[in-house]
């Protein structure tokens, strides 16, 4: 009886086991990709921009040489000497404090408003929203993006044009090395559009590039993405593949590919607006050219290879600066996602 009441007892007590009550599934709002196109945006091209500075400042003194006057420079790697001869390796570093503030808002810029252009695409019935864009669209995306962030670029940029080239000819005062005196400089005697002198310039190259770094990126994205899928031996594999990012070593290869795609098609525009952002500044200084007769002006110096003066270390240095940013920026919003 004893043993029939205790196993009667056991019966009618069940064991407390402590429940942890599921939290239901909560998707990403517009607000919080948002966020994370800006944060995530903002560090990765903080860290790229540092990679790519040394490069950028040689790039930007060897597309601002004069019309009127000798070549200083006979190509990257004698202005490299050049430079640290005159001011030590940090001088490559001149100015990248306005250019950091200007690499954190042009990436989170790129990225915000291309997801803006994703939902533009979506909006105008293109293609559902519960499909993956096509690579055309994507394209487009990265044109409207650089177009709303050249807005954004066009002033950060002039500032750190004027820095990275001193003015060192004769009869020219030597620009300032601080951001703020320079910024100070250009509104006294240009006001406030000021600012936005070499807007067309860059414009152009934001809008074409931009297609060309998104587009570029996505497009060997998939080409690596199917010649995975093409090694898988069964469903189950190939589904597994589909539900994983590209290796790592594939996301900086089309990431490098998309800065290389940016930076080589629309680099002649770039050197044009170089040029038109280091023209310096004062009562005596020769007025301001627009963005055609600048063009105009280097045809007749150097021709066609002038538009190109600087393009090969342009291109190298924005493989491994791309790869970086992109791989910095998808790796952030896949292991910390913002919910």
């Amino acid at each position: 009886m004893a043993a029939a009441s205790s196993a009667e007892v056991k019966t009618q007590i069940p064991l407390a086991v402590p429940v942890t009550p599921s939290l239901p599934f909560q998707p990403r709002t517009a607000a919080m990709e948002a966020i994370e196109d800006i944060v995530y945006g903002s560090v990765a091209g903080v860290i790229g921009k540092y990679i790519e500075y040394p490069f950028d400042t040689v790039k930007v003194r060897l597309q601002s040489q004069p019309d009127h006057l000798p070549l200083r420079y006979k190509g990257p790697l004698d202005c490299f000497r050049q430079s640290i001869r005159a001011d030590g390796f940090m001088g490559l570093y001149r100015g990248i404090s306005a250019p950091l503030v200007g690499a954190a808002l042009e990436t989170s810029s790129l990225f915000f408003f291309e997801r803006m252009g994703r939902d533009v695409v979506y909006l105008s019935g293109y293609c559902p929203k519960d499909q993956e864009l096509p690579l055309p669209a994507l394209w487009f995306t990265g044109a409207f993006s650089g177009a709303f962030t050249s807005l954004v670029l066009t002033p950060i940029e002039l500032v750190k044009c004027k820095i990275q080239v001193p003015e060192t000819e004769a009869g020219v005062v030597k620009a300032p090395l601080r951001p703020l005196p320079v910024i100070r400089d250009i509104f006294r005697h240009h006001g406030i559009m000021g600012f936005w002198h070499g807007q067309l310039g860059t414009l152009i190259r934001e809008a074409g590039g931009c297609a060309a770094w998104f587009g570029a990126k996505e497009t060997t994205s998939k080409l690596l993405r199917d010649m995975n899928e093409r090694s898988a031996k069964t469903p189950v594999e190939l589904e597994a593949m589909r539900a994983q990012a590209l290796p790592l070593w594939q996301q900086a290869a089309a990431g490098a590919t998309a800065g290389m795609s940016y930076n080589f098609l629309f680099f002649p525009a770039d050197t044009v607006k170089s040029r038109m952002q280091t023209t310096p500044l004062g009562e005596t200084a020769p007025p301001q050219r627009s963005f055609f007769q600048e063009g105009k002006a280097l045809w007749r110096q150097a021709g066609l290879k002038g538009f190109y003066r600087g393009c090969g270390i342009t291109v190298l240095r924005s493989a491994p600066s791309s790869a970086f940013i992109f791989t910095i920026y998808d790796g952030l919003k896949e292991y910390f996602p913002m919910r």
